[in-house]
């Protein structure tokens, strides 16, 4: 079974648009009609629906790290800073960690792109 993902707002369309062309998926917070809800509500959001949230805000970086901290679980973030990787790495990194790794391989884990 492949991870499935979840975007915030803060995404750009052409990353969603791309990991679609490559049969991954996603679902963005828009779409779910999530896209105004606060960091915690929308991490929660991701976990109801089974998902990995990729997200470009580090404020969520702070959400993931408090919920381990305190051991409450959460279906896994994949962070990228804006300014460091570009819209084709992280349609390929997302990719690989769709089709690579299981969805338990990311409970209540960050992983940062670009992976290389």
């Amino acid at each position: 079974m492949s991870v499935k993902l979840y975007t915030d707002v803060h995404v750009r369309r052409a990353v969603t648009d791309g990991l679609r062309l490559r049969q991954v998926d996603v679902l963005t917070a828009q779409e779910d009609g999530a896209s105004e809800l606060p960091d915690t509500a929308l991490l929660n959001r991701a976990q109801a629906l089974g998902r990995v949230l990729f997200t470009q805000d580090s404020d969520l970086l702070v959400e993931a790290d408090r919920r381990q901290q305190s051991g409450e679980g959460f279906s896994g973030i994949v962070f990228a800073h804006q300014m460091r990787v570009t819209t084709g790495e992280c349609i390929a990194d997302l990719e690989l960690i769709a089709k690579a790794y299981e969805p338990g391989d990311m409970s209540s884990r960050v992983e940062f792109l670009p992976l290389r």
